[in-house]
């Protein structure tokens, strides 16, 4: 197949690239910067010569927009907003003009659509949609907002003969340097990896090749369109989630913080407290009813099997994941 992937220089583009190219698949990565020979420029808001690259292929799967790593001042949320929704509408756009547009569009969506609670998970069909929570700062709404705007766009694209899903997905955990694992596991292994504001808030996640695997099983399956979550079926509070990562990592203990420890600690590392305290309780349940089985299910193995794989010398690090493995 040839697989398009609007943003896909970023951990989760660079996981997907190097699992679909090993596949045997022609995978073309739009971004602002290119640098190799399947990158192709675009600015993420206009139509441009990278559309013809649309037309014709047979998946797109669209990663672009800001970086949620960063304080969530006035400018930055909107432009968290900016570039996801410009993002949606130009692949929309490309893929509405193409002679031969794409079997189907993946738009990368995210979990945290849901709401901040504690007393039940939130699957596809029953889960409850945040932005009205009581006892939660004001400004975490907004994420909610960009994320429903995010699907939104794809759901108003024209696009009859592709079928479209929003992946609603949870923290993609992996090896790589830089990405989520790679900042929690510094952080555990410096001492620091205790429970925040008490750990009770749910940790949703998703191991690499799980999420890989999903990906490949979304692309196969034609009955599957809409809102999916992508998270293991096992999400934990804060607290158990940073033990086993400990415990990984053979860490005997983990300082804990209090909240406003935590707003010092994410105005240090120029992040927001709303990625530590916001209790993120998702589970897969389309994706469990269509068939699809985890590897990686529980977050104690996953975290032993991703810091083994981080052991091993970077020339070492088996990150391929097998097309067998569905």
């Amino acid at each position: 197949m040839k697989v398009v992937i609007p943003g896909g220089t970023g951990q989760v583009g660079t996981i997907l690239d190097r699992a679909l190219t090993a596949d045997g698949h022609d995978v073309v990565v739009l971004t602002r910067s290119p640098r190799g020979e399947r990158q192709v420029h675009w600015d993420g808001s206009t139509l441009g010569d990278w559309a013809a690259e649309i037309d014709g292929s047979d998946v797109v799967i669209n990663l672009a927009g800001r970086s949620v790593s960063c304080r969530y001042t006035r400018e930055n949320l909107a432009a968290m907003m900016n570039s996801r929704v410009e993002s949606a509408r130009v692949v929309g756009d490309a893929i509405a003009a193409a002679a031969r547009p794409p079997k189907v569009w993946l738009q990368m969506s995210t979990a945290t659509i849901y709401a901040h609670r504690f007393d039940a998970p939130n699957d596809e069909h029953t889960g409850l949609i945040g932005g009205h929570e009581p006892g939660v700062p004001g400004y975490w709404s907004y994420s909610i907002r960009i994320a429903q705007n995010w699907e939104a766009e794809q759901e108003r694209a024209a696009t009859p003969h592709t079928r479209k899903v929003a992946l609603r997905s949870a923290m993609v955990m992996s090896p790589d340097r830089g990405g989520v694992f790679d900042v929690l596991s510094r952080l555990a292994r410096l001492g620091l990896g205790g429970p925040v504001a008490g750990g009770r808030q749910y940790v949703s996640w998703i191991h690499d090749q799980d999420f890989v695997r999903a990906i490949r099983f979304l692309i196969d399956h034609d009955d599957l369109t809409g809102a999916v979550n992508l998270a293991a079926p096992t999400p934990l509070p804060q607290r158990e989630f940073m033990r086993d990562l400990r415990s990984a990592w053979r860490i005997p203990f983990g300082l804990p913080a209090t909240r406003p420890m935590a707003e010092l600690g994410a105005f240090a590392l120029r992040s927001d407290t709303e990625l530590l305290l916001k209790s993120r309780r998702v589970i897969p349940g389309r994706l469990t009813e269509a068939g699809f089985t985890f590897d990686h299910p529980r977050w104690q193995t996953a975290a032993a099997d991703l810091t083994a794989r981080r052991r091993l010398s970077p020339r070492q690090t088996p990150h391929l994941i097998p097309r067998t493995a569905r």
